[in-house]
């Protein structure tokens, strides 16, 4: 949708305020993919003949407009100029008009594209709204500059958690539009590091340097150093992109070959970085991960990913399973570890579907990771995160030793009853049948059991597992719900019935009432006929029939999805209470575990079913969205154009035609009604003759 911004004739006559349109983006059939239009209106501005005493002094421009000139600008070519890599995995840009449309943001990702209508997502629907981003969100609406430090709620990638954070909000208008500018850091962000690999003393050092590094990106280093993903960024003009990580590393190889880091064809940049922590993950495999045992710790794996775009997975054939994105940046796990401190746990996702008989011959691995916290300086930096996978089934038995507490008497002693009033022993692997012992990650999936059936229900939301203990978490206030809405989302079509039926008989009109009627309802009544017609040769008389389309398309259609997140209250680091149910009471008690993302959780085991309470929620389901009436009652503050002219010193108007308003003609109009009624007369005689 183009859209020009004339307010009046005189617009362009103020030479000094230029003005250019820009639309919001839209999908261009040229096969540009998102575009940008900007237009602008084109005025004849040449100066009028002198009056007639020859005085070029009174002589005027006239404002006749010549058309309008525009130019569509792809969206991809935009984000290329964005200092993309040196912001960091959570650190973006991005651009809102007057009506607080985004044009530009991360979270921007529309499913379906009209190519008849824009696409428009506010900015307070693209993150998770606050009081601190409806404020940011009214000041560059209003063109303001500013600088904003806040504390916000983050959705994570993957949409299954939240993390609160700090963010720094800059923002500055866009001039000669009606956009504004903004860029999201975090604190950790705020400086980068920057590789320099031309240094002399690096030369002299590693002489050799950049020739052993690209040699550990061979696929055939893999099995003595782990396998390397490399992140599929635009290192060289002519790199050849692939989605198989094998193929484009050894097209990087091969081009490497033939080009150095500095040529003018490559990004220095991301290629300098790109060597430095090839070397620093290489050292790290041959110094530290080779001289473990990984079994004995109980580890699948053991793996680093930077900054610059390399993942390195140790041993090789543990990266058979390695399911994230060979972009670090594009990571949950990459980008969550450097918003938390500490160690973040995730285990695989399964969704309230899954069953157990799905359940793959391999073990479950459990991903733990943590950023890797650098300061220079005084200057602190993430430019790494590093983890490892652990074996499930061998930590479980870890997790029951450690999740036990004996006093020096007899372990295997009965188990004393107990109360939220009164200290007890626990045992959570001799009496796993009386005790539940779960670790829950902060978005409120299982992690850990000591109950074996659950060992195929790790990943999934606990209130699936368990939504009697899950509600009690809530109530106690473990956890803090938070509720959005994805305006992007791609549905299936509602089930409708295609079927249609209707009588096929219908009123004829006899040959007197069509006599009677005017010359213009004569005509419909010819047209009632025609359909008469077609009734009589193609449909049947005695009874409706259904007709299902044939070869119909259900194309999936742009739709709005509830989503549902559960985070950390932090208020509560530990809580014991009783869940009251009569017989089927049970007692609990939670413990948040420092410097992780978990949570402990023992109660007793469920002795009955008399006290299910209501399953907690977390799946996105189909909606229709907001309630209409709020939106209506507290509409989100928009704005017109900056400037709007209607006047100027200039401006002709001497050739500025007169409006006038059409006058009909009663003598006329008395006439035609006549002619009527004298027609209406003679088809009556003809009728009563006939």
């Amino acid at each position: 949708m183009r859209t020009a911004l004339m307010c009046s004739r005189v617009f362009l006559l103020t030479l000094a305020l230029p003005l250019l349109a820009v639309s919001h983006f839209r999908s261009s059939p040229q096969g540009l993919g998102l575009v940008v239009t900007g237009t602008l209106p084109v005025f004849n501005l040449t100066a009028s003949a002198p009056d007639e005493a020859g005085s070029p002094s009174k002589s005027r421009q006239n404002q006749l407009i010549l058309g309008v000139m525009g130019i569509d600008i792809a969206l991809e070519d935009i984000q290329k100029l964005m200092p993309r890599y040196s912001l960091g995995a959570n650190g973006y840009m991005f651009a809102i008009d007057l009506n607080g449309y985004v044009l530009l943001h991360p979270n921007l990702k529309p499913q379906v594209i009209n190519f008849q209508e824009p696409v428009t997502l506010d900015f307070l629907d693209a993150e998770l709204e606050d009081e601190n981003k409806e404020e940011i969100r009214r000041r560059m609406i209003d063109g303001l500059e500013g600088h904003q430090y806040i504390r916000t709620l983050v959705k994570s990638l993957d949409e299954r958690y939240i993390d609160e954070t700090e963010r720094t909000y800059t923002y500055a208008p866009i001039h000669s539009t009606n956009y504004s500018l903004g860029l999201v850091l975090p604190l950790y962000s705020s400086y980068y590091l920057r590789a320099n690999l031309s240094d002399q003393i690096l030369q002299v050092q590693y002489p050799n340097k950049k020739t052993k590094d690209f040699e550990s990106l061979m696929p055939n280093t893999f099995e003595s150093e782990g396998r390397v993903f490399l992140a599929p960024r635009q290192y060289c003009q002519d790199l050849e992109q692939s989605e198989n990580n094998t193929e484009f590393l050894l097209n990087f190889i091969s081009l490497m070959e033939k080009v150095t880091p500095d040529s003018k064809q490559c990004d220095s940049f991301l290629l300098h970085n790109l060597i430095l922590d090839t070397g620093i993950t290489r050292d790290l495999a041959d110094r530290v991960w080779k001289d473990k045992d990984l079994l004995t710790y109980g580890l699948l794996a053991v793996f680093a990913a930077t900054d610059g775009g390399i993942t390195r997975v140790f041993p090789n054939k543990a990266a058979d399973d390695w399911m994230e994105d060979m972009e670090p940046h594009n990571s949950t796990f990459y980008r969550r570890s450097l918003d938390n401190k500490g160690y973040i746990f995730r285990a695989p996702y399964r969704d309230p579907g899954y069953r157990p008989s799905d359940l793959e011959n391999n073990t479950v691995g459990i991903l733990v990771s943590t950023a890797v916290d650098l300061e220079i300086d005084g200057r602190k930096l993430k430019p790494a995160v590093v983890g490892v996978k652990l074996d499930l089934e061998a930590w479980v038995e870890k997790f029951k030793i450690l999740a036990s507490n004996h006093s020096e008497g007899n372990p295997q002693g009965p188990r004393k009853q107990c109360s939220p009033s009164s200290s007890c022993e626990m045992d959570c692997d001799i009496n796993s049948e009386d005790l539940l012992c779960v670790l829950i990650d902060d978005g409120g999936f299982l992690v850990m059991s000591n109950q074996q059936d659950h060992w195929a229900q790790v990943g999934k939301f606990f209130s699936e597992v368990d939504p009697n203990l899950m509600s009690a978490l809530y109530n106690s206030s473990f956890f803090t719900r938070k509720e959005s809405y994805d305006y992007q989302s791609l549905c299936a079509p509602k089930t409708e019935s295609n079927k249609g039926a209707a009588p096929r008989g219908i009123f004829v009109p006899t040959i007197a009432d069509m006599l009677n009627l005017a010359w213009l309802s004569s005509a419909a009544a010819w047209s009632l006929l025609q359909h008469l017609f077609v009734s009589l040769m193609y449909t049947s008389w005695m009874q409706a029939e259904d007709i299902m389309a044939e070869n119909m398309e259900h194309r999936e259609a742009s739709c709005i999805m509830k989503q549902t997140q559960y985070y950390f209250n932090s208020l509560n680091a530990t809580y014991s209470a009783v869940i009251d149910c009569g017989p089927c009471s049970r007692y609990f008690h939670a413990q948040r575990l420092s410097n992780t993302n978990l949570l402990f959780v023992v109660a007793e085991t469920m002795i009955c079913s008399q006290c299910d309470s209501m399953k907690l929620d977390q799946a996105e389901m189909r909606s229709e969205g907001p309630e209409q009436c709020e939106l209506v009652e507290m509409p989100r503050y928009r704005k017109g154009p900056h400037v709007c002219f209607d006047y100027n010193t200039m401006e002709d108007t001497s050739d500025c035609g007169r409006g006038s308003m059409f006058r009909p003609s009663w003598l006329l109009l008395a006439f035609l009604q006549l002619l009527l009624l004298l027609g209406g007369c003679t088809s009556s005689s003809v009728g009563r003759g006939l």
